[in-house]
């Protein structure tokens, strides 16, 4: 699909000299079973670039971008290629610029509490480096261990722990940028208040990789919690459970993470695992709370409290970090779990207010039988972030414009409901045909603008979020 602007084939070979000359012959792949690992992410639809480039630095990076601008050829960053949104995919060709090689951590300061890192590590190397110096990088998608901090501010992650912490945005306080016309500019700093000039670090993050390529970033850190304790129980209703979450508020509780699955996850795990649950119950919440020792037990108890008179049942609270494993171990095996009910999964991520989940997976339930389509619905019900997916095989046809028909249906119940259509996953050029279901028209056309003044040319990742 040709979307963008750009004009020039990037595997001429006066431009493949030119890459060479900037990073180093090595680190120019083009043969087809190299660049193939980077045509595609988690939606497993490839398009494959005409060359990979694996710069180690920002004014190579930078270098790569004025000559794009020159000859007009296409240009896609790339991360750890875990998204679900088709965002780091280069849809019209040209260059991805793999940033594998920037891969160090360049800075953890104790005393003021940040890491300065380049945008190849993985959350979890980073979230081990710090943790080694008593300190706390909370945000924590699926993805962690193989998805890169990168990728993560571009996305703006979240993951389980944002209903107690928030998400990647949260925690940026600086970038390194190459913009999309091949300068170099540094936004925010090392300080958590700074108001001067345009929050240009708040605009990059979350900007699919459409407004620069992240080269370096400062990320806050908190204390590492002392302890955390999980506690897991069953429901009859999605409705009991979920009715559970303002409730811990009013107990004075704030639980680090709040994960709930459905009738169907809970019958998908229990035939392909047999981890002992009730297959007729129709919710399971996983709960965990995080802090002090003392705090944590008492915090535990209160959870513990709360979802029993809340109808919960077969309730579990581990004692040590080795029985919170074994309870999160079902929320774990619930990806696999459910790839027997097809080849293709539509992975979807809406978001609503969490007083409205219910009522969100009530009606995706009905879209479910309406099209004849499986469904599964687990997520964060702490911030009413669900991940609703779609089953079906993916050489049936008439099956997979049914699963794309309800994931139209489903966005629209989760806007109709006070939500909106992604809440962690971007919107890439998969989402691309339903912004406009999320935002109004002015909306789209300032986003644009700020798109047009920043890469005239349309060079840094056509074929995303507008169409």
């Amino acid at each position: 699909m040709r979307t963008g602007r750009t004009t020039t084939t990037a595997s001429a070979p006066d431009v493949l000299a030119r890459v060479r000359e900037i990073v180093g012959a090595e680190n120019v792949l083009v043969d087809a079973d190299k660049v193939e690992p980077y045509a595609q992410d988690a939606v497993k639809e490839k398009f494959p670039p005409e060359a990979v480039v694996l710069p180690q630095t920002a004014e190579e990076i930078a270098a790569i971008m004025r000559l794009a601008n020159e000859r007009l050829f296409p240009v896609t960053a790339r991360g750890g290629g875990v998204g679900y949104s088709g965002g780091a995919v280069p849809v019209d060709g040209g260059i991805v610029i793999g940033t594998d090689r920037m891969n160090q951590i360049r800075e953890i300061n104790v005393n003021d509490s940040y890491v300065v890192t380049e945008p190849g590590v993985t959350t979890y190397a980073l979230q081990q480096a710090v943790e080694e110096h008593g300190l706390f990088y909370p945000p924590d998608p699926a993805s962690y261990k193989n998805s890169y901090i990168g990728g993560n501010i571009a996305e703006n992650a979240g993951g389980m722990r944002s209903a107690k912490y928030g998400v990647t945005k949260h925690y940026v306080l600086g970038l390194e940028v190459v913009t999309p016309t091949g300068e170099i500019m540094r936004t925010g700093g090392r300080v958590s208040k700074n108001v001067v000039g345009f929050d240009l670090t708040g605009l990059i993050c979350g900007s699919e990789g459409m407004l620069g390529i992240i080269t370096e970033a400062t990320l806050k850190l908190l204390p590492l919690p002392e302890a955390t304790r999980t506690v897991r129980a069953t429901f009859k209703t999605m409705t009991e459970a979920c009715a559970c979450v303002p409730r811990f508020n009013r107990a004075r509780v704030v639980p680090v993470a709040i994960e709930v699955l459905d009738r169907n996850s809970i019958r998908a795990v229990e035939t392909e695992y047999a981890f002992g649950l009730d297959a007729d119950a129709g919710a399971l919440l996983l709960v965990a709370v995080d802090g002090h020792v003392a705090e944590v037990e008492r915090a535990a108890q209160i959870v513990e409290q709360v979802v029993r008179e809340g109808g919960g049942y077969d309730v579990l609270r581990a004692a040590t970090r080795e029985d919170e494993e074994k309870l999160w171990d079902v929320r774990r095996a619930l990806s696999p779990a459910i790839k027997r009910f097809g080849t293709m999964k539509f992975n979807e991520d809406v978001v609503v207010p969490r007083s409205r989940v219910p009522e969100l997976i009530e009606r995706v339930e009905e879209i479910g039988r309406e099209f004849d389509t499986f469904v599964v619905n687990f997520g964060h019900a702490g911030d009413g972030n669900i991940h609703v997916n779609f089953m079906c095989d993916r050489d049936d046809r008439d099956a997979m414009q049914r699963a794309r028909a309800a994931v139209r249906a489903t966005f629209a119940i989760a806007v109709a409901l006070g939500g909106t259509i992604s809440g962690e996953h971007g919107i890439g050029y998969v989402k691309a045909p339903y912004i406009d279901m999320a935002l109004d028209a002015a909306t789209i056309a300032a986003m644009k603008r700020i798109k047009h003044a920043l890469d005239p040319n349309g060079i840094l990742n056509p074929g995303k979020m507008f169409v």
